[in-house]
C-alpha cells in the first residue's frame, strides 16, 4: 500500500442518494464519494444496476465494470415499484443534499420523483440529472449511451484516417466526461447553497457535454469556414510537421511514439535533427520553415520513420524528450498497468473486496498535498441497506424488518 493514499473529507457529512445506473451517472457520484461525500447507492432488490452484469441464480463473474464507477459508495436496495418503497427514497430526499439520477427520459417522473416534487419535500436539494440529448432537442426522448453521444455530439467526425471513415474513439468520454462536468457544476451549486440555502436543478445532456470536448475542433470551424477534418494521427488545421505516429521495434500493435514539433519553437526541428543524426539537414531550404515541411510532410516523415524504427518506443521517447522536443510513447493498459510508479503515487490502486478478487484501477488523479484519495471496494449489492436506513431516517431493527417483510426493501 503506498504511503501516498489518504481519505479526502472535503464533502464530509454531505448526504447523496445516487439514483444511477451504467457510467454517465456513477462516475459523477463516484467522484463525490472520492471528495469525501456519502453516496448511497439505490439499487433494485434482484438486479441491481444493469452495470453489474448480474446473471439470474448465478454468481457475478464480471464485476470490474462495476468496480470502476461504485468504489466507496454504499448500496442499499428499494423497490421502488411498492408505494411503501417510493416513501422511504422520500424520506431520504429529505434528508440529502444531492439526488442524482440518469433514468430513461420519463422515468423518473413515472416514479413519482420529479423535481417539481423533490423540491417540495426538500428545497434545498440539488438535483442533478444525466440525460442523453437535452430538452429542447429533437431527440430528446431518445435513449442513449456513450457511442450514442460521441456520435452525435462530433467526436467520431474527427477522429480516424483521412481517407478512412468515422471511428469511434476508444475512451468512454461520452459517459464519464459528462460525468465529471455534472460533478464540477454539483460542487458548485452546493458551494453557492452555503450563502443562500436554495437548491437547483442541475442537467446535462450527454451530446451537450461532447461539445465541450469538441472546442478545438470549433476553433478550426471558426477560422476555416468548414467542418473540421480528421487527420489520423495528425492534428487537422494545424500547419505544422513533423507531428505525428512514427513506427517503432519491435513492430508490435502499439509500439508507435508521437512526436510534435511546435510552431511556437522553431528550434524544435533543428533539435529533432541533431538527435536523429541528420544534421546535414540543418538550415536545408526545403524544410526551412514549418509550411515548407508540411508541402514535403511525406518525405519529413519518412526521416524520422528511419530513425524510430531502429529504436523502441521508450528510447525514442527518452532520447527526444530529454532534446526538449515533446514526445511520447503509444502506452497500451497493459504497460500502463504494470508501471509501479502509478501505484506508488496512488493514481492506480488495489480494490480489496470482500468477495471478488483483488483488483487494480485507476482512481482520483488530483492529488492533494501530496496525497490520492484511498479507494475503498464498490458495494455488494443491498450492503448497506440496515446500516443507511437506519442512520438516515432513525429506524429501529423492528421497523426495517418489517419493511422487508413488505417488500419495500430488498
Amino acid at each position: 500500500m503506498s504511503d501516498n493514499l489518504t481519505d479526502f473529507t472535503f464533502l464530509q457529512g454531505v448526504k447523496v442518494i445516487d439514483f444511477t445506473q451504467f457510467e454517465a451517472g456513477p462516475s459523477c457520484t463516484e467522484s463525490l464519494a472520492w471528495l469525501g461525500a456519502e453516496v448511497v447507492k439505490v439499487e433494485n432488490p434482484t438486479r441491481g444496476d444493469p452495470g453489474r452484469r448480474l446473471r439470474p441464480n448465478a454468481p457475478d463473474t464480471d464485476p470490474y465494470y462495476f468496480h470502476m464507477f461504485n468504489a466507496n459508495k454504499k448500496s442499499i436496495t428499494l423497490n421502488l415499484k411498492s408505494p411503501e418503497g417510493v416513501a422511504l427514497a422520500k424520506d431520504m430526499i429529505r434528508e440529502a443534499d444531492v439526488m442524482m439520477e440518469n433514468f430513461a427520459p420519463g422515468a423518473i417522473e413515472r416514479l413519482g420523483l420529479s423535481y417539481d416534487a423533490v423540491k417540495a419535500i426538500n428545497p434545498g436539494i440539488i438535483y442533478a440529472q444525466v440525460k442523453g440529448f437535452g430538452e429542447g432537442s429533437p431527440f430528446e426522448k431518445n435513449l442513449a449511451f456513450d457511442m450514442i453521444a460521441q456520435a452525435c455530439g462530433g467526436t467520431f467526425s474527427v477522429t480516424g484516417d483521412s481517407d478512412g471513415p468515422p471511428t469511434r474513439p476508444g475512451i468512454t468520454i461520452g459517459d464519464t466526461g459528462t460525468g465529471m462536468l455534472m460533478a464540477i457544476t454539483i460542487l458548485g451549486a452546493l458551494y453557492k447553497r452555503r450563502e443562500t440555502g436554495a437548491g437547483h436543478r442541475l442537467q446535462v445532456a450527454m451530446q451537450d457535454a461532447m461539445l465541450h470536448y469538441m472546442r478545438v475542433n470549433f476553433a478550426t470551424q471558426g477560422r476555416t469556414g468548414k467542418a473540421a477534418q480528421r487527420g489520423g494521427s495528425k492534428v487537422p488545421g494545424v500547419t505544422n510537421a513533423p507531428m505525428g505516429l512514427y513506427p517503432c521495434a519491435p513492430g508490435g500493435p502499439n509500439d508507435y511514439v508521437y512526436i510534435m514539433t511546435s510552431r511556437a519553437n522553431p528550434d524544435h526541428w533543428d533539435r529533432l535533427l541533431k538527435v536523429i543524426g541528420r544534421d546535414d539537414l540543418i538550415g536545408d531550404a526545403r524544410y526551412l520553415t514549418p509550411g515548407d515541411r508540411v508541402e514535403r510532410q511525406s518525405e519529413v516523415d519518412a526521416v524520422i520513420d528511419a530513425w524510430t524504427l531502429g529504436r523502441t518506443k521508450y528510447e525514442a521517447m527518452k532520447s527526444v524528450g530529454e532534446a526538449g522536443i515533446p514526445a511520447g510513447a503509444v502506452l497500451d493498459t497493459d504497460e500502463l498497468n504494470n508501471d509501479a510508479t502509478f501505484e506508488t503515487r496512488g493514481v492506480m490502486q488495489t480494490m480489496v473486496h470482500p468477495v471478488h478478487r483483488p483488483f487494480k484501477m485507476p482512481g482520483w488523479p488530483v492529488r492533494v498535498d501530496g496525497k490520492a484519495t484511498r479507494i475503498a471496494p464498490s458495494p455488494m449489492l443491498g450492503e448497506h441497506t440496515e446500516q443507511v436506513i437506519g442512520d438516515w431516517l432513525g429506524l429501529n431493527d423492528a421497523a426495517i424488518t418489517t419493511l422487508k417483510q413488505d417488500g419495500a426493501l430488498g
